[in-house]
């Protein structure tokens, strides 16, 4: 029976409080009448539910559906609290010792989350207190906005995640060149929003406990013909159909096992999350696991945003067979697994935790970046480079820590994103 089938059937049984039903049902298959019936009831309900506090309230309905201020007002207490207070060891971290005194106004655009959260305005407050000759202008309103903002001159500094391909091709068409990315932070453990990272899960039935990122490739990709670097096209990434793994044999389960399928779960492919896990898995191409199931929020009848993350879990939970990609996110259910997952067949496997994401260790770790303009054969404009020096050192990124969503950067990453500055 296909996991919607069975979804409807569990919901059905929970409303009728008859246990009895879905264990009988679940052997029998569902007309498509039926289903879409039946499924009219279940609309309003769903049993992997995130916290609530994440769901529109009284006063973000005030406001348009997916705007701007309807996500601040709806986020405004996440935003204006941690969500933990552990400290991690930042010692390796260079301190901020100004090299320049330029002045003038440094212009941000881009990610909500740091100026909707106390970040944006301590890292303001401190740095003006090393440069009182430069002053911090933010227009922090969506992610989406940093890289149109930039490659438009209305700013100095965007601030988001790996640009789209188009993101990418506009700037190139409208300044000849790429922007240059230096990743300021890691995305945070569970808090959804501050980029909250990426976990593999299955059926808790599965044996398996840990998977390579080449074997998810495997899983989740198909044959391709190339693979995108920005905007250049890599044919060397090609790989053919023998590399497809499409039953759990390939992945060394024996016994029943053996000949089962693998059903892949995960975000639809127009959210930044499946390209996020495209870029990292899949070599940045468009080619995917033919049965694929791909999820996008909607509204249940009783008002509350069915999260894709929930229906990815749901479905998961109700096929055997099940493998997905999905964000970890506050109560995430216990009921499925979690898989350790290695950079290369070799392994190390890595479980899933904040030390591990704060390290890098954790190959899926995401974070977020200020994205500049360096003209080719040019040095960076002092103002840029002294704000992300800041960024970037230990009085910078212990403020990150103390806002407590995004999780602070490793030195290795802090000495890369330097680099780049010279």
């Amino acid at each position: 029976m296909d996991p919607f089938s069975k979804h409807v059937l569990r919901c059905i049984a929970l409303l009728m409080g008859q246990k009895g039903i879905l264990k009988m049902a679940l052997y029998r298959t569902l007309t498509t009448a039926a289903t879409l019936a039946l499924s009219l009831l279940c609309a309003g309900t769903g049993y992997a539910q995130m916290d609530d506090k994440y769901q529109p309230n009284a006063e973000s309905k005030k406001y348009p559906e997916g705007s701007a201020i309807e996500r601040r007002v709806r986020m405004a207490a996440i935003a204006a609290n941690p969500a933990y207070t552990r400290t991690f060891d930042l010692s390796a971290l260079p301190d901020y010792v100004p090299e320049e005194r330029p002045t003038g106004t440094l212009r941000l655009c881009g990610n909500n989350y740091i100026g909707d959260s106390p970040l944006g305005g301590w890292w303001k407050d401190a740095f003006e207190k090393y440069q009182p000759g430069i002053k911090i202008e933010y227009n922090l309103q969506t992610a989406a906005t940093a890289i149109p903002c930039l490659g438009f001159g209305l700013a100095d500094i965007g601030i988001t995640h790996e640009p789209s391909f188009y993101d990418y091709l506009s700037y190139q068409r409208l300044r000849g060149h790429a922007p240059t990315g230096i990743t300021i932070l890691t995305g945070s453990y569970d808090v959804v929003g501050w980029q909250n990272n990426m976990v593999i899960v299955v059926n808790k039935a599965n044996p398996i406990t840990q998977v390579s990122m080449t074997q998810l490739d495997g899983i989740f990709g198909a044959q391709r013909a190339g693979g995108w670097i920005g905007t250049t096209w890599h044919p060397e990434l090609a790989r053919g159909p023998e590399k497809d793994i499409r039953h759990w044999g390939q992945l060394g389960l024996t016994g029943e096992w053996t000949n089962r399928p693998i059903n892949t779960y995960g975000y639809s492919l127009r959210y930044a999350t499946a390209l996020e896990f495209s870029d990292k898995v899949l070599h940045s191409t468009d080619k995917w696991n033919e049965n694929l199931l791909g999820f996008g929020n909607y509204n249940k009848a009783d008002g509350k945003t069915y999260l894709e993350a929930d229906q990815i879990v749901d479905h998961v939970r109700d096929d055997p067979n099940a493998i997905a990609y999905v964000r970890f996110h506050p109560k995430f259910p216990t009921d499925v697994k979690i898989l350790d997952v290695g950079a290369t067949d070799a392994g190390p496997f890595i479980h899933y935790s904040m030390e591990s994401l704060q390290n890098h260790t954790y190959p899926l770790w995401g974070g977020q970046s200020f994205w500049i303009d360096i003209e080719p054969g040019k040095k960076v404009d002092p103002k840029i480079r002294e704000f992300i020096r800041f960024v970037l050192s230990k009085q910078g990124q212990e403020l990150l820590e103390k806002d407590g969503k995004y999780l602070p950067l490793d030195a290795a990453t802090v000495q890369e994103g330097l680099k780049k500055l010279l």
